[in-house]
Order: C-alpha cells, then structure tokens, then sequence
C-alpha cells in the first residue's frame, strides 16, 4: 500500500493541549500527579497584540497558558478568560478535557488550504511573539482540534 501524501508536512506532533476552569489548580494537580515543577502561568496579549480572530471575526479572546515540556511533546494547560473563543466554546459544550493537539509547520496557508478540501475549516488564528497559531476545527474526522504553530525567527 502506498502512503498517502501527509497534508501538515511532518509526522511529530509538538504539543496537546488540555482547557480547564482553573489553570492553578489543574497545574498543580499535573505537577502533583507527575513529579515536576509547576510552571509559570502566563496570560495572553490583548487584541491589538495578537489580531485575534475567532469564526473570521476579531475577537477579545485571552487565555491563561501553562507549558509542561516533556522529553518527547509539551503539554499546554488553557483557561479561556476573554471574549468569544474556541477554548471556551469547547469549555462549554465539551467541559474540561484535550481541546486541541498541535504542529509546527511551514506555510500554514497552504495547509489550510489542503485541509479546507478535506472538510476541515479555520476556528480561531492569531499572532504571538515570534509567530502565528491557527485552530483548525477536525472534530468532524479526528474528534479534535488541529493547531498550527508556525514560527517565525525574524520575529524572535
């Protein structure tokens, strides 16, 4: 059987990503449960910073994010704190639970592209320091959400 093309262009997935209701908490708790230090909890910019967009609308969407970087993937904690999102609106219909698993890849447009074909549709993009990160809704096919993490060293 020959393999099919591979549409996200790498087969190492970087990050899985877990939406809670309070990050304090569930991050001590995986601290606990684990045997690691707890990390740092950030918050996300505002708008202005992060061009949010959630559904192809600008959005007030904020999160409190913890990291937890394992060997082989990180684990990222999410707590939604602003406006319309796709880590709250799965918070509400889904409750606490993995939301999203991730990549780094090159050329997100194009992947976007190549899995708009496959019935996969943009959720929420955005910038952050050194990139961007594009949600991909595949609840349909993979029950999850995708994440493309595309960095850009210029930005760095």
């Amino acid at each position: 059987m020959i393999p099919k093309k591979n549409i996200l262009g790498t087969n190492k997935m970087t990050q899985i990503c877990v939406v809670v209701k309070d990050i304090e908490k569930s991050a001590a708790d995986y601290a606990d449960i684990f045997g690691v230090k707890k990390p740092s909890i950030s918050t996300t910019g505002p708008r202005e910073e992060t061009h949010a967009e959630f559904k192809g609308a600008p959005t007030d969407a904020r999160a409190k994010l913890a990291f937890f970087r394992f060997k082989n993937i990180t684990l990222e904690l999410i707590e939604p704190v602003g406006g319309p999102s796709t880590w709250k609106e799965w918070l509400d219909t889904h409750g606490e639970g993995v939301h999203h698993v991730a990549f780094n890849v090159r050329d997100t447009e194009g992947k976007v592209k190549a899995l708009a074909a496959k019935g996969v549709s943009v959720a929420q993009r955005g910038d952050y320091r050194g990139g961007q990160y594009t949600y991909l809704d595949a609840t349909g096919p993979l029950k999850v959400v995708i994440e493309l993490l595309e960095n850009d060293v210029r930005k760095l």
